[in-house]
């Protein structure tokens, strides 16, 4: 407050809160708002007009119709004059003509444009009035019927009346290769429908699909909205008729008892007698017996941390074994198939794996649907048995012929040269790294170095106390340092190690993505690299498909992108069941693996012959040669020519830059 002549002055100063509720004035509309700050003069006509129009408007529903009408009438009553009084066949009474006026006028408004007594015209507009608000009404019912359906379809809550198709559960870095590798896999086939089932806009998903899948010829995606824990949600992609669901995992490891959930309201849905099949996929090993318990007996559950692993610990000890298992992964090229032996029941394991002349005999599949991949030599095809073979399609691996002719003379078969000790670098840590070093414990030589270089070093200390690395012949020396920073990588010569590991945090900082920290130190290996003039084996860990294509990598660079991998899994596993058992032999601990071989441990160096000579000797060896890598002039950007599943006929001359791939459990 302050004092004025009069006394005390109780009005606030200006910006002062008032205590207690006060009275605001209206405040005018902004398009009367013309004058500006210190303009005394009075506002122009049209301004005060613009402002009683804007004020009017103000009186709700009663005031938009009254100027409705108002509209209206200005238009169609002199309309209809005009017309009256140019009509050469009009009454001449001025008062005929008025009400010829108000005739025209009550058809166009639909007023009835009754004439007579005042009462007669009252009765006739107020039955126009009833039938006109009859109809309108009408139209808003059907209007706003239509309407909830179209938001309903939009909000993606109607149900699919499908049989026979697939069901996605969830939104995760694993979408678009599943949806891409189901849209691959049905371009041969009958048509086919995805439904995808997860907690994001139903237009958003459409759209994401269509930017990454594009073109999906015969296969419908069809997306619906809803949390796929939620029973109520989850009928809406009927997974009771489908013919099997993938339940994707989530981007982080803490959320892996949402799959659990989701799996649980799956079987409440279903019913525990249901036969659809299940592909269920988890990060964290926490929770992948909970996982299977949720899922029953007709599911596969695959966990993320542990195949990245046992994939990085393979691609750094042999380099460029990342991209034979991007070729039997994927739908494009050579995969496994399992195909019927009618024809060849009775005969030897040997002598059936050069009778397919486009396709690579690896193993079998027993009546009991038991796998065995890399079977003995002289293991016996029982009726009732059936092949697991790499071909390019189904026809090419069912096709059978002569066994392929092979070269006597230049087989090898001498004894195999041993492994030597190597050096092996790992730049960064997260939580597969103690997997990782578990894998290669396991593989490695007596006298091999891990050398690791992070900035969790007393992590990395505590886990590997618990891992079981002591017998195995691997040392492991440690060295704090920040894998971005130029002194910690110019500091470590990368170009002295056999291998080198490159892998990326669990969590990125703020909104970026775990691959940035790994694309720096690529960046740094790479100005190694050339300024070294010598080639650096690199396999780095990798989370988005999309950021190895702009990777600073020279030849010779392996990448296991995890999610990627693990999508193609789940769609290999959903268009062939038995390829579930395949996998998990392929790759299991102590099981018959993936490996890449000199090429002298088979053929006469220099000599030319074709591959079924090298299958034969492999065959020999107790081994399954599937196919080779060269390394030439020819390099592509990866560094290596690897060819799956060659034509056995085909002769060649074979070098020692060649090695034949394998399939065996040494």
């Amino acid at each position: 407050m302050q004092r004025t002549r009069g006394g005390i002055d109780r009005r606030p100063h200006a910006g002062s809160a008032r205590v207690g509720r006060q009275r605001q004035p209206k405040r005018a509309p902004l398009a009367a708002v013309r004058v500006k700050a210190g303009d005394t003069r009075r506002p122009p006509w049209n301004d005060h007009v613009r402002y009683w129009f804007d004020n009017t408007l103000t009186g709700g529903v009663a005031a938009l119709i009254g100027w409705l009408a108002i509209a209206c009438l200005a238009i169609v009553v002199p309309v209809s004059a005009v017309l009256v009084w140019t009509d050469d066949s009009a009454p001449p009474a001025p008062w005929s003509k008025v009400a010829a006026v108000w005739r025209t006028v009550g058809q166009t408004l639909r007023l009835g444009g009754e004439v007579g007594s005042p009462l007669r015209v009252a009765l006739s507009v107020l039955l126009a009035l009833v039938a006109l608000f009859y109809v309108s009404t009408l139209v808003s019912l059907i209007t706003t019927a239509i309407t909830e359906e179209l938001v309903a379809l939009r909000l993606g809550h109607s149900t699919v009346l499908e049989q026979g198709h697939t069901v996605v559960l969830g939104w995760s870095a694993q979408i678009h290769t599943v949806a891409a590798e189901l849209v691959a896999a049905g371009t041969s086939g009958r048509p086919r429908a995805i439904a995808v089932l997860a907690d994001v806009d139903k237009t958003e998903m459409e759209e994401e699909l269509s930017a990454e899948v594009g073109d999906t010829g015969r296969t419908r995606i069809i997306c619906r909205n809803g949390r796929a824990t939620d029973p109520v949600a989850l009928a809406r992609v009927s997974p009771g008729t489908a013919e099997v669901v993938l339940v994707l995992p989530p981007d982080e490891p803490d959320e892996d008892a949402e799959v659990v959930k989701t799996l649980l309201s799956l079987r409440a849905l279903v019913g525990e007698d249901c036969r659809v099949r299940i592909v269920a996929v988890v990060r964290d090993e926490r929770y992948r017996l909970a996982a299977r318990l949720a899922a029953g007996a007709n599911a596969v559950v695959l966990e993320v941390d542990d195949i990245t692993a046992r994939l990085v610990s393979q691609c750094v000890r042999q380099p460029g074994l990342s991209l034979v298992y991007q070729e039997l992964f994927d739908f494009a090229g050579d995969e496994f198939y399992v195909v019927d032996t009618p024809a060849q029941t009775g005969l030897t394991f040997g002598e059936v794996v050069l009778s397919r002349p486009a396709a690579s005999v690896v193993g079998l599949v027993g009546a009991d649907g038991a796998v065995r991949l890399n079977p003995a030599r002289d293991a016996v095809v029982h009726s009732g048995d059936r092949l697991v073979v790499i071909a390019r399609d189904g026809v090419a691996a069912s096709a059978t012929g002569m066994p392929a002719a092979f070269d006597e003379s230049l087989i090898v078969s001498g004894p195999l040269a041993p492994p030597r000790p190597g050096r092996l670098l790992l730049l960064g840590w997260n939580r597969r790294a103690r997997r990782i070093v578990d894998h290669l414990s396991g593989h490695v030589t007596a006298g091999t170095v891990l050398h690791v270089v992070t900035e969790h070093t007393e992590w990395a200390r505590e886990e590997m106390r618990s891992a079981t690395v002591e017998d195995t012949g691997l040392r492991i020396t440690f060295r704090r340092g920040d894998p971005t920073l130029p002194g910690t990588v110019n500091a470590l010569t990368p170009a002295a190690y056999d291998g080198v590991i490159v892998l990326g945090p669990d969590r990125p900082a703020g909104n970026g993505s775990p691959d940035d920290r790994t694309l720096v130190t690529l960046l740094l290996l790479r100005a190694l690299e050339e300024g070294a003039g010598r080639p650096v084996s690199v396999v780095t860990e990798m989370t988005d498909d999309r950021n190895r294509s702009i990777a600073p990598v020279g030849p010779g660079a392996d990448f296991v992108v995890s999610g990627k991998l693990i999508g193609l899994l789940m769609t290999q596993i959903s268009q062939n069941w038995l390829l579930a058992g395949v996998f998990e032999s392929l790759l299991a601990p102590g099981g018959d693996g993936i490996h890449l071989r000199p090429s002298g441990d088979y053929i006469r160096e220099g000599g030319h012959t074709s591959f079924a000579t090298v299958v034969e000797s492999a065959s020999r060896r107790g081994e399954c040669a599937i196919g080779f890598r060269t390394r030439d002039q020819g390099w592509d950007r990866s560094g290596h020519r690897v060819h799956v599943n060659p034509s056995k006929t085909a002769v060649r001359r074979w070098s020692a830059d060649d090695d034949v791939i394998v399939i065996t459990a040494r």
